[in-house]
């Protein structure tokens, strides 16, 4: 029995198998999983019902168990996004975070450095965060 708050077998293959400057993708319940992203990607479904589980669920154990280096979010084309400063709050201001255009989004999820695709049924437009797996012990990590 693990004694660690992730517990979820594939999540925990797919991302001891990601290495530095890999991408984890943590997609809401609109992102076009079937044709937007790296056909090579392990693909993990955690999208239970609309609104089960959000992005933050899933963010919150995943910061214990990779060190991030850089963070991008789906840009709205203006409005503010209340999903985006919950991420930046969970990141720490130590992890750049760049808002990226839509398209420009979906072209960076398709890239072979996607490793992980992670499915959530959030219900929030914009609530797409994609992050690069940093350095274990060199990468800053918020304490918990």
């Amino acid at each position: 029995m693990l004694h660690y708050d992730l517990i979820h077998p594939p999540l925990l293959a797919a991302l001891a198998a990601a290495g530095h400057g890999s991408r984890i993708l943590l997609a809401d319940g609109h992102f076009p999983c079937s044709t937007h992203v790296n056909p090579a990607a392990a693909m993990i479904h955690l999208n239970l019902r609309p609104g089960l589980l959000d992005v933050d669920q899933v963010l919150e154990p995943l910061l214990d168990a990779v060190p991030i280096e850089h963070a991008a979010v789906m840009a709205s084309g203006g409005a503010p996004v209340p999903a985006h400063e919950g991420y930046r709050a969970a990141l720490g201001a130590e992890v750049p975070f760049e808002e990226v255009e839509r398209f420009a989004f979906y072209d960076l999820a398709r890239t072979a450095d996607t490793a992980v695709v992670v499915a959530t049924g959030d219900r929030r437009q914009y609530a797409n965060l994609l992050l690069t797996v940093g350095v274990a012990g060199v990468t800053p990590r918020k304490d918990r």
